[in-house]
């Protein structure tokens, strides 16, 4: 505890230079979260306190005042002490309290399900942060945190963070421009979801470390040189790219580590606007430029307030690197992003409408997901984060920022709802296009409309590539079109059933018409039928999720009269369930396991063999082993028993697989990607190489039943390089 007082003491002294009551405030925040926190241990064991003192370091390093360093200090106890929200407001003030609110995770409403819980928090957390960017600052650091400690935390917790890490909270620093924490978040993450891949490319970069700084130094040394002749006042600084951009460009160019050309850059840090150009043109006289790879984002910033001159260029050694030219300021933004620049900074009371203007991206998001259930809340947010890939021009010169491969219906729906509602072609660079013709960096785009009153077609769903863009057609025809929409959709679901083998008359069931529209967000049957009219909701997530109700319908236990009426028809008495789910030749009572060699689930093919003195092992029937054994004709084959599957729906089942793919980086992380994004637990996964360039990866998993599992196998066939997926582990 005396290193987190010191911590805090150095923090307080810090607001408190100027400023004693603020010292005071940031103390006493310390002491009331240190007393509702008390008896609480994280998972390694160390008092509670430890984490939301060390978010407060972040949040000061940040350069955040002194109300954020006090909900830092307080983010975690309303929900996880007796403290109530308006104690802190009436200790610290609404904005700390509306701060410590945003915070805190909606834990006391019930969800249906783990995605919705998550939106949910999301939505909450982006409001707040719509109204005050200090929270998801907050976040950052607590999420930043967390992953610094989070070899604590069970294997499969460590992978499920992790990845909504690298999907969530590192691209949301990204758009706030925070690279030097997105960048440890993402290292952080990799060393989980990738430990080889990682190791594999922090072993590379520690194996040409001498030759690497050498080769760094050098060119400082000649950039220096140069431009102190022309009295250019700079700081030259060379760098190795962080270990998940090396990762992402090999597995993103399929290249090996001794390929990529550009890990190493160096960073010119001068004093002006003009000594930028300056000193690019000095540069380019000393080290050759290669053509097609400069960027200008001092002229035209970034979306996240990026500001720097790149350009790629070749060493007298022959080996390309980046150099990044940028001023001080320039520099501050670039590491610290949207904290650097944000609006409290010159008092609660000033106003910053640009700064304000870089938020509207928050506010559009929530606008356009109000309607969207949580799977497609959470992959749209996703996308977001990322969409800054190229810039086009309207006419008049205004810069439109748009994702890569954008359309001219992106950009249309960019400008205003109704011109692209209202589109009916476009000029690219002065010259007739398609809508759908991809946007390229720099593109002058002109959109021609209609009437008023003409709307989008259906076929744009498919050529928009923004989410904001398409959700505005589906809002489009989500109002103006609702009983073609409902036709249309209840025809698209009754012909998806049919395909599928499951009876359209599961539409108009009692169960499913009152459950079914809320897992999607949708008031009503209409609305959902509608909704996969517009396009709002898939066809194929709505019949996956009828068939899963549908199957557990078939599966429900029976009720009283049912099973009153099995016995009277049957003249049987009715069996006790079997608390292992499975009966042996009949019987329930004996002690049962599960074999290893084959991990049978409910689905299988199941046989059952007495063991001598602990009850009975389950096989499937055609495990190896269990074949063997019957073969061999011994006094052991006579204890092999016909066996059956005795299971409710909803239990959970040990199943392992093996997969074999071609060897390459970053295999085991899409691996687990993809687990992670169906919610599949995984509870071990290992992977090896084998010759001639293949790997195998072994992994044991949590399933229901073979219908689950198959469609867990079908989904890694996607992954790239996968050649096989076997059950057999002879």
């Amino acid at each position: 505890m005396t290193g987190i007082r010191e911590t805090i003491a150095r923090i307080a002294d810090k607001y408190g230079a100027n400023d004693h009551e603020q010292r005071d405030r940031i103390l006493h925040a310390f002491n009331i979260a240190d007393q509702a926190h008390a008896g609480q241990l994280r998972k390694a064991g160390d008092p509670y306190i430890i984490h939301p003192a060390a978010v407060a370091d972040i949040v000061s390093e940040m350069g955040l005042d002194a109300d954020s360093v006090i909900a830092a200090l307080l983010h975690d106890t309303v929900e996880d002490t007796e403290l109530p929200l308006t104690f802190i407001k009436k200790q610290f003030g609404n904005t700390v309290a509306e701060m410590v609110d945003g915070l805190t995770k909606l834990s006391s409403i019930q969800y249906q399900s783990k995605e919705e819980a998550e939106m949910e928090n999301l939505r909450k957390m982006l409001i707040a942060m719509a109204k005050d960017i200090r929270v998801i600052m907050i976040k950052i650091a607590d999420r930043l945190h967390n992953m610094r400690t989070i070899r604590a935390i069970p294997e499969r917790r460590q992978q499920e963070i992790s990845l909504e890490t690298m999907e969530i909270y590192a691209p949301i620093a990204h758009r706030l421009g925070m690279t030097k924490y997105r960048h440890e978040m993402e290292d952080l993450a990799l060393q989980i979801l990738d430990p080889v891949g990682y190791k594999e490319i922090t072993d590379f970069i520690a194996g040409h470390q001498m030759e690497g700084q050498m080769f760094l130094d050098h060119i400082c040394n000649m950039t220096k040189e140069k431009l102190a002749e022309n009295e250019i006042p700079c700081k030259v600084v060379g760098r190795v790219k962080h270990v998940y951009s090396i990762y992402r460009k090999a597995y993103g160019q399929h290249k090996e580590l001794d390929e990529l050309y550009d890990i190493y850059a160096i960073r010119v840090i001068v004093d002006t606007q003009n000594d930028c150009y300056n000193a690019l043109g000095l540069v380019h006289t000393i080290f050759k430029p290669m053509p097609g790879r400069f960027k200008d984002y001092i002229s035209t910033p970034k979306p996240n307030l990026y500001q720097s001159l790149h350009t790629t260029v070749i060493g007298r050694e022959g080996m390309p690197f980046e150099i990044q030219i940028r001023t001080h300021e320039m520099h501050h933004t670039a590491e610290y992003g949207i904290a650097a620049h944000w609006k409290y900074k010159q008092g609660l009371g000033g106003q910053n409408d640009s700064l304000d203007e870089k938020l509207d991206w928050v506010r559009h998001l929530l606008e356009s997901q109000e309607d969207t259930d949580a799977q497609d809340f959470i992959q749209n947010l996703k996308i977001d984060m990322y969409a800054d890939g190229i810039y086009v021009f309207t006419p008049k010169g205004d810069v439109i920022s748009l994702p890569a491969a954008a359309t001219p219906v992106d950009f249309a729906y960019a400008i205003h709802s109704q011109v692209g509602n209202r589109m009916i072609g476009c000029k690219i660079n002065s010259r007739i296009a398609t809508i759908d013709t991809p946007l390229q960096n720099g593109d002058i785009v002109e959109v021609i409309t209609g009437p008023v009153g003409r709307g989008p077609s259906r076929d744009w769903l498919v050529i928009a590539k923004t989410n904001q863009a398409k959700n505005k057609i589906r809002q489009w025809f989500k109002k103006e079109r609702f009983e073609e929409n409902l036709e249309q959709g209840k025809e698209l679901l009754e012909a998806a059933l049919k395909r599928s083998g499951l009876s359209s008359e599961l539409l108009d069931h009692e169960l499913i018409c009152s459950e079914l529209p809320s897992r999607f967000s949708f008031k009503s049957m209409n609305d959902l039928l509608a909704g996969v009219g517009y396009g709002g909701v898939t066809v194929l997530r709505v019949v996956n999720r009828i068939a899963d109700m549908a199957a557990k319908l078939d599966r429900r236990p029976v009720t009283d009269e049912e099973a009153v009426n099995r016995i009277v028809s049957t003249n049987q008495s009715p069996r006790r369930r079997s608390e292992s789910g499975v009966l042996i030749d009949g019987f329930n009572s004996v002690k049962i396991k599960f074999a290893r060699c084959c991990t049978p689930v409910p689905g299988d093919d199941i046989i059952g063999f007495i063991t001598r003195g602990s009850g009975a092992s389950v096989h499937r029937r055609n495990c190896v082993n269990i074949k063997s054994l019957i073969r061999s004709g011994t006094e052991d084959s006579q204890r092999v028993l016909p066996a059956e599957w005795d299971v409710l729906a909803g239990r959970n089942f040990t199943a392992t697989v093996q997969l074999y793919a071609n060897d390459r980086t970053g295999l085991v992380a899409d691996i687990a990607g993809m687990m992670a994004n169906m919610h599949v637990a995984i509870q071990s996964i290992a992977a090896r190489k084998l010759p001639d360039g293949f790997a195998r990866v072994d992994m044991t998993l949590s399933v229901e039943n073979t219908r689950e599992l198959t469609t867990i196998c079908e989904k890694l066939r996607n992954v790239r390089g996968v050649t096989n997926i076997s059950r057999d582990s002879q």
